[in-house]
């Protein structure tokens, strides 16, 4: 089984909301072309997807799918560099700050 990406028309496409219910996803979607209530989640989907399936077009099952979206979070706060932040990672940033948090777990 070949899974592929998502088209842009699909996102509002009747099949594709009802396979958010079905997974508990609630969807948020403003008027076509105005995405102002939500540029924050827009910057970080768009970056998501620009490292995470540039250049991917399909995986060979649904975990090996899964497994490259997931790993993406963990690079992009624990090892990726932002340019906002000094060129370090959003953890190094707040260890450097001391404002981490003590309840959260160290990072493998």
């Amino acid at each position: 089984m070949l899974l592929r990406l998502v088209e842009p028309g699909q996102y509002t496409s009747r099949a594709f909301a009802d396979a958010c219910r079905r997974a508990g996803v609630i969807q948020s979607m403003s008027a076509v072309g105005s995405s102002a209530d939500n540029t924050l989640a827009e910057s970080f989907n768009a970056t998501c997807k620009r490292e995470t399936f540039q250049g991917r077009s399909a995986w060979a099952d649904e975990r090996e799918a899964r497994l490259d979206l997931f790993r993406w979070p963990h690079r992009y706060n624990i090892r990726r560099r932002h340019s906002s932040l000094g060129q370090r990672s959003p953890i190094a940033y707040e260890t450097a700050l001391g404002t981490t948090s003590t309840t959260l777990a160290p990072a493998a």
